[in-house]
């Protein structure tokens, strides 16, 4: 009988490239979850934080927003740019950026009107100061021009300048992914460790840096693009291998364990000094190396854990977290209006756990409504115009 070898199980890809006109639905999830903790931890900092992940660890929903916009941007227009070619492509990333621009001077108008109203005929100064569009309010001409150059911008407004700064440069990343998706990367690390060592950023109006530094902030983004366009692939063996995940599990419990001498400094002293000096400060703005390691672990995790065709993913409880994650951009904005709306009738009627959590499900649900309309009208539209396309003779 002659010999056959055995044959190699091959593990299956970490996040699969999808088909033509199919989605992959885990991104919309979490990306969908990204936006309701964003809205949770704007809405009540102090109370609801507690039940999101940056209570529990370094990183927060904004790594999961950067690395998932990533993704499905090189997704989308890499296929584009194969498709159609560069020149197509391109024109179709600076639409998306305008959108996302306008998107954001749309955003900044009513932040900025919501707050001033209550500021001045409200008699409440302090919500000025606590949004920083005080600055706004004593010079309103030039504040107005330095946000149009996305140099000034109210709290809780930086995810959204990031992003249109790092689409901007999709059409120069999406190239060199393709005729050297290593060297690219290699590149992305290469300047977020220049940017760690000799602090490049970019400044704000009047004074100080962005509290996203797109030097550093690039790394995800661009990894979220490597993935996608055949990273994942590559790393799909050591993904799936048991050391991964158990060395992932092990720096999540470390993580947890600094977090909670945050909250309980009697246990400070279990952590030996010299390790203090080591790993603080914890920077968000130049996205500290414990902050993308605590992010990559809660990755490996969350795809080990749901896998490609999940079951889940069809569960009717999870499609208003699945419908806000394909329409993020106007999800985004919605949330950050309404969790300052949320923010300021909370604190104005000095309310208490029951009512912090019940304007967290409200602003949710407010959130889902407008994701199912809008997936709605846009199913709506695509259908009408399939008719027409088959009506024309």
């Amino acid at each position: 009988m002659a010999y056959q070898p055995h044959e190699t199980a091959v593990p299956k890809p970490a996040v699969s490239l999808t088909s033509s006109g199919a989605r992959e639905l885990r991104l919309d999830l979490f990306r969908g979850l990204a936006l309701w903790l964003i809205f949770i931890d704007h809405v009540s900092p102090d109370l609801l934080a507690w039940f999101t992940i940056r209570s529990y660890g370094f990183s927060d929903a904004a790594e999961i927003f950067i690395f998932i916009s990533g993704y499905t941007a090189a997704l989308v227009h890499g296929r584009a740019m194969l498709e159609a070619g560069f020149v197509i492509a391109t024109a179709r990333i600076l639409r998306r950026v305008w959108q996302i621009y306008a998107a954001h001077v749309l955003l900044f108008a009513f932040l900025v009107a919501e707050v001033s109203y209550i500021a001045i005929s409200l008699n409440r100064p302090f919500y000025a100061e606590e949004m920083t569009i005080t600055d706004f309010l004593n010079q309103p001409g030039i504040a107005m021009v330095q946000a149009l150059l996305l140099r000034y911008r109210p709290l809780n407004m930086d995810v959204l300048p990031l992003y249109i700064v790092l689409m901007a440069g999709l059409p120069l990343v999406l190239p060199m992914i393709r005729l050297a998706a290593n060297v690219t990367l290699a590149i992305s690390v290469a300047l977020y460790a220049v940017t760690l060592r000799y602090d490049l950023h970019l400044t704000t109006y009047p004074n100080g840096f962005w509290s996203f530094n797109p030097f550093a902030w690039q790394l995800l983004f661009v990894l979220g693009a490597w993935c996608a366009l055949g990273g994942a692939r590559r790393l799909a063996r050591f993904l799936s291998s048991p050391i991964t995940l158990s060395v992932s599990f092990l720096y999540l419990l470390a993580a947890f364990f600094v977090t909670l001498t945050w909250y309980f400094p009697q246990l400070k002293y279990l952590i030996p000094h010299q390790l203090e000096l080591w790993i603080y400060p914890i920077d968000k703005t130049d996205l500290d190396v414990l902050r993308l390691g605590h992010f990559l672990a809660l990755a490996i995790i969350a795809i080990r854990f749901v896998p490609a065709g999940w079951p889940g993913l069809q569960s009717r409880w999870l499609w208003p977290m699945i419908l806000c994650g394909q329409n993020s951009l106007e999800i985004f904005c919605l949330g950050v209006a309404l969790s300052f709306t949320g923010y300021f009738i909370l604190t104005e009627i000095s309310a208490g756990l029951v009512l912090h959590v019940l304007a967290g499900l409200c602003g949710i649900s407010i959130m889902s409504a407008a994701a199912w309309v809008l997936s709605w009208y846009k199913a709506y539209v695509d259908k009408r115009s399939m008719r027409g396309r088959c009506t024309r003779p």
